[in-house]
């Protein structure tokens, strides 16, 4: 600006901010009942938008150009001192938080995704359409705000607003934000809102999208690359799971919703992608609690020429990865727990550490009633078709996983329950598999792949006389990953880790619906 434009600036001065509480939609009687009293607040919104549209203000119009966000404004003008004009007019659009003042001066906060910035509103400054707008204003709305960018007397950043418009009427009042939303059942139910009231929620999902954009990154500068792959399948594989089944009427057969991308993976490594990972969404019909999910997200990756040690690397790093992008830390706190993320983590051998905790050395070869007097003497509970094996994998589960809080690689488990693994070169009855264990939990898992046809045949006809039996979980047979495997796996590394238990543990949250946005529920009652 010149020098006489500036003296101009000087002159027009910035009205104070009047000392006015924040405006809260609530019931102050307690004598109508919750859903009268909204159903009356919303009746009054409804009319205020019919009032607009009867004075020509469209008030869903169909778009707004905004020429700068509220962080934007900040990074411009946040050093200003108070009582400051800048002769630069700005377009802002956004949610209204706050509304206060009344008659010839009025204030707002407008919020968009970056922050917020206070709208100064002079009945004398503003055209009649921005007058129209204002007088129907409620929390909730969203607006379109026109005017200079100047500092209150009190030097908070402010648009001096010229024009209003209404981009979308909020029929429905918000949580108040003192008390929020806090019925948990509501707030899975409507996380549109439970985002907007609870600034809790907001922290644990932009703590979910930092880590994952932080591990496809690094997935990507391994030189993976990333693919898409099935959710329909004709059967479920590559996990020991109970699948969820529907029909396609198009070509009238049954199909399945993948319970994991695994096989279909390492035949795309077959088809010549070394390294393919897939951060993917996988569905199980199985128990809901604080930790399962029947939809969950895991990241599934393959690289070819390496063993469970690539496996463990990677897996590690991504952890690592994340909690640096997502929290900036490597210790988070769960409950009076403390969990120490830094690496390297501790490598141990399954059969070792159940020998430490029951005295004595068993192995998947044991029969099957010296592994049960194990179960006996600790009161652990059996399902009488489970072998020797499978036994040990449940001792595990049980006796073990519980006493692990920081992060640690158990390795070496049962080919019996390792059915896509490729067993270690001295055990034929061990598969050359991990697991990530962290805070009582199985975060990831990694094998080895299995990449010889017949053996790969056999296990799968295993699996299908345990599914006769009666096996929900029984790993299908797959003669169409047979063949891929008859064209040549090479030696390859697999790991899936859970994404989703990765979010409980960053954001410090124990409820895994508390990190799904959209977590599975009952159908809402219609009484």
């Amino acid at each position: 600006m010149t020098a006489q434009q500036s003296e101009a600036v000087a002159e027009r001065r910035v009205p104070e901010e009047e000392d006015v509480s924040v405006t809260i939609e609530a019931d102050p009687s307690g004598e109508e009942s919750t859903t009268q009293y909204l159903d009356a607040l919303s009746a009054e919104r409804r009319k205020k938008r019919e009032d607009l549209s009867a004075q020509g203000i469209d008030p869903y119009p169909s778009r707004f150009d905004r020429t700068a966000t509220a962080a934007e404004l900040h990074t411009r003008h946040g050093g200003l001192e108070a009582d400051q004009r800048t002769g630069e007019t700005v377009r802002m659009a956004g949610r209204l938080t706050s509304i206060r003042g009344h008659g010839k001066l009025s204030f707002a906060t407008l919020h968009d995704v970056t922050g917020s910035v206070q709208l100064l509103m002079q009945q004398a400054n503003l055209s009649d359409q921005a007058k129209a707008v204002l007088a129907a204003f409620d929390l909730g709305d969203w607006v379109g705000a026109e005017g200079e960018a100047v500092t209150s007397r009190r030097g908070e950043l402010s648009v001096d607003v010229k024009e209003l418009y209404l981009l979308s009427k909020a029929l429905r009042p918000l949580p108040d934000k003192w008390h929020g939303l806090t019925e948990t059942d509501t707030r899975y139910r409507q996380r549109e809102v439970d985002l907007l009231a609870n600034p809790e929620s907001r922290r644990v999902f932009d703590i979910r999208f930092r880590a994952i954009a932080a591990m496809r990154r690094h997935m990507v500068s391994e030189d993976f690359i990333e693919v898409e792959t099935p959710i329909l399948q004709p059967q479920a594989g590559g996990a020991l799971a109970r699948p969820f089944f529907t029909h396609a009427h198009a070509l009238d057969i049954d199909l399945s919703l993948r319970i994991a991308p695994e096989l279909y993976l390492k035949r795309l490594v077959v088809g010549g992608y070394e390294r393919v990972f897939e951060i993917a969404r996988n569905f199980r019909n199985e128990g809901v609690d604080t930790r399962h999910s029947p939809e969950f997200t895991a990241l599934e990756a393959y690289r070819a020429f390496g063993d469970t040690t690539e496996g463990m690397e990677l897996t590690e790093q991504l952890v690592v990865r994340a909690a640096e992008s997502a929290i900036g830390r490597m210790t988070v706190t769960l409950g009076e727990r403390t969990v120490d993320l830094t690496a390297p983590w501790p490598r141990r051998q399954l059969l070792d550490m159940l020998e430490e905790v029951v005295g004595r050395r068993l192995h998947p070869t044991d029969p099957v009633e010296e592994v049960r007097s194990v179960y006996r003497e600790r009161g652990v509970e059996f399902q009488p078709e489970w072998g020797s094996g499978k036994l040990i994998f449940e001792l595990y589960d049980a006796l073990l996983l519980p006493t692990i809080v920081n992060p640690m690689f158990i390795c070496g488990f049962p080919v019996e329950v390792s059915p896509l693994a490729r067993h270690t070169t001295d055990d034929p009855t061990m598969a050359d598999r991990f697991e990530l264990c962290i805070d009582a939990k199985e975060f990831a898992n990694g094998y080895s792949e299995l990449n010889i046809p017949e053996e790969q045949e056999e296990r799968f006809q295993a699996m299908a006389v345990a599914a006769a039996r009666g096996d929900l979980e029984a790993h299908p047979s797959d003669l169409a990953f047979v063949r891929a495997l008859e064209y040549g796996l090479p030696p390859t590394s697999g790991i899936g880790l859970g994404v989703d238990r990765l979010i409980m543990l960053l954001a410090e949250v124990e409820a895994i619906r508390d990190v799904i946005l959209f977590p599975m529920m009952r159908p809402e009652s219609s009484s």
